[in-house]
């Protein structure tokens, strides 16, 4: 008998209808010997349905008290979500309950909409799995140490259900989405992508923070910290798929590279065209001055991405930087009015049609020119480079976003992802 976490997206849980699907594969498992706990997402667009209404009545939603009550109200919809499947379980004869975070209790941080977990209190979950319950736990939120609901942020069920098998010590975790699998590139620019049965927790880590949609970053930082198995697989296919199969299905992050292992110099293209790079120019070249400018933007928790800071010339400097578009506008204002007089600099230039593409593989570590490589096909396609960045495993090029999808192209045909791996 192992002990299972089950995760399922909104999609997954998008209906009634799926919500019993979910209940049927969740009691496939049960019955079939193993100890389950799941953590379902929200409904599909229930959360922008609640915080839509909470900008209907403030469209000021950046004070901390404001920011409080957003993760009062984001948070019902998983509570709703794991009330709901506990019900269609129970209607499955498969015993069940359900705790919202704060019950578990999932400990958080007190950073309102992007809470980080600080510990997770398995004592309740255990017992109710030796009783022989199925526990539904809801996904994306916790409680922070004043007793505060607080949710992780988009994507954090993901952080969730990986958080939750690491402090049970589960056998591995299965994040059910709408995709089968991860996949070399976004199939839907690029038709040939292929489906990777297994990809490194180092390759699976760059995928997730340059872009790729199919794992949140953060739950594949608790997978790699904690050494959790984890696979990402279909909810789609059907329920009653024998269990052997389904348990070999879909992609198995890993953290070992052996000669199982699919062997490809690039392992795939990730892209994320939810960038905006702004440039400080002219500013007084001189030691902390990066601490000037950035000082503040992480005092205003903005997460900042690639870096770059030119050649000095007459004791002046131009510094740009990319952060996420949804921090586009307040990284200008911040920059104007409190960095630029504290720097010197002659001007402030932004611009938010920018996107990221990058090359990700473990076999970049032992193969030369992968990034020479990567410019040629971009400089063959008249496609500009404006930053670069890198890493062992990957580089990430900012280009001009109307290019970004056949940059995508160009870089996975280049590479021959779309080709069978070659065995070791």
């Amino acid at each position: 008998m192992a002990l299972i976490v089950h995760k399922y997206g909104g999609t997954s849980m998008g209906s009634p209808e799926r919500i019993r699907n979910v209940a049927k594969r969740v009691a496939k498992w049960v019955r079939a010997g193993h100890q389950l706990v799941v953590v379902p997402s929200a409904m599909s667009g229930e959360t922008n349905r609640l915080l839509g209404l909470a900008k209907e009545l403030s469209p000021a939603t950046s004070t901390p008290e404001l920011l409080r009550e957003l993760d009062m109200i984001a948070s019902t919809g998983e509570q709703v979500s794991s009330g709901l499947l506990a019900i269609a379980l129970q209607a499955e004869g498969v015993p069940s309950v359900s705790y919202a975070g704060w019950q578990v209790a999932i400990a958080t941080d007190s950073s309102f909409t992007k809470a980080r977990i600080e510990s997770i209190d398995g004592e309740r979950v255990r017992g109710d799995l030796a009783a022989g319950k199925v526990v539904v736990i809801t996904g994306f939120q916790g409680v922070d140490s004043q007793g505060h609901i607080t949710t992780l942020g988009r994507g954090g069920s993901d952080t969730s259900a990986v958080a939750v098998a690491a402090a049970l010590h589960a056998d591995e975790c299965l994040i059910y989405t709408d995709v089968d699998g991860v996949y070399t590139t976004d199939p839907r620019i690029v038709p040939d992508a292929r489906r990777l049965t297994s990809i490194s927790f180092e390759e699976m880590l760059e995928m997730a923070s340059l872009g790729s949609k199919v794992l949140q970053i953060r739950s594949v930082e608790f997978a790699g910290k904690y050494r959790v198995r984890l696979r990402v697989l279909s909810s789609f296919t059907p329920w009653d798929i024998d269990i052997t199969e389904e348990a070999k299905s879909g992609t198995l992050i890993t953290f070992e590279e052996d000669e199982k292992m699919e062997q490809a110099v690039v392992s795939g293209i990730a892209f994320n065209r939810d960038e905006a790079k702004i440039s400080l120019m002219g500013v007084t070249d001189k030691p902390g001055i990066a601490h000037l400018i950035l000082g503040p933007v992480a005092e205003a928790n903005i997460d900042v991405d690639v870096i770059i800071q030119n050649v000095s010339h007459d004791g002046r400097t131009d510094f740009s930087f990319t952060v996420h578009r949804n921090d586009f506008a307040r990284t200008m204002d911040l920059l104007k009015t409190q960095v630029v007089p504290a720097t010197g600099a002659t001007a402030v230039i932004g611009d938010a049609k920018i996107c990221k593409v990058s090359i990700v593989g473990i076999g970049m570590r032992s193969h030369v020119g992968v990034a020479s490589r990567m410019f040629s096909v971009l400089s063959q396609e008249g496609i500009n480079i404006q930053m670069i960045t890198t890493s062992e495993i990957k580089t990430s090029v900012v280009i001009d976003e109307k290019y970004m999808e056949l940059a995508v192209r160009a870089l996975h045909k280049a590479f021959d992802l779309d080709q069978p791996p070659v065995a070791a």
